[in-house]
């Protein structure tokens, strides 16, 4: 079967350019989850609750010949296929970023029908630990849904290419680890609430010996 044409607006404007590769419905929530690192296409299905498998595997395969993505076989015992962002799909976590704290205001209070999953957490926290001056390193966050880690800073992390967030406990020792209830968690979200602001009033737990711990201690 040859792949679907590509779809283009045929406008010579470097957003419209953009949109061409990025524009779908599920593109960016996909590249939302391979933020994480590399992951299965049932876990990626998992932790994309309303996508169809037929719009996943074909929204998976846009984003490869757009260069976004790659997939690789896992080595023995795995023997998995995976997805990972490439350089240029990695690129985009400044524009998810900005689209995040663009729509902030837009969360309002949960609705009886919407998912919800701890990492989802991930890119605002990031921003919010950013707004705090806490510095880069290893956050880990304990959240009544799950407890995921995460990279605070503009540097490198250590998770691997394009990875910044991932789920379960930080590898070895964060150089935080922070405990929030959700009502916490959609207040810092929606930007109703300052970490340090948080912190000072006891709704947020802090605890380890790292830069980023002591720099939200003192605030």
């Amino acid at each position: 079967m040859s792949p679907r044409p590509r779809r283009s607006y045929d406008q010579y404007c470097s957003a419209a350019r953009a949109l061409d590769a990025v524009g779908d419905r599920w593109t960016l929530l996909i590249v939302r989850e391979l933020l994480a690192g590399p992951r299965r296409y049932t876990d990626l299905h998992a932790d994309l609750p309303g996508v169809s498998t037929d719009v996943l595997a074909s929204r998976l395969k846009d984003m490869e010949r757009e260069g976004l993505t790659t997939r690789r076989r896992l080595p023995p015992p795995g023997a998995a296929y995976v997805y990972e962002l490439t350089e240029r799909g990695s690129g985009l976590l400044p524009v998810l970023e900005a689209l995040g704290a663009w729509g902030a205001r837009e969360l309002g209070d949960r609705r009886p029908t919407d998912a919800v999953r701890a990492h989802w957490s991930a890119l605002p926290l990031r921003r919010a630990l950013r707004e705090a001056g806490a510095g880069e390193g290893v956050v880990e966050v304990r959240l009544e849904e799950g407890t995921f880690h995460l990279y605070a800073g503009d540097g490198e992390s250590d998770f691997g290419r394009g990875s910044v967030y991932g789920d379960g406990p930080a590898p070895g020792e964060p150089d935080a680890r922070l405990v929030l209830d959700a009502g916490t968690c959609a207040d810092l979200c929606r930007g109703d609430l300052s970490l340090r602001d948080a912190v000072r009033d006891g709704r947020v737990g802090v605890t380890g010996e790292g830069a980023a711990a002591k720099a939200l201690r003192e605030a």
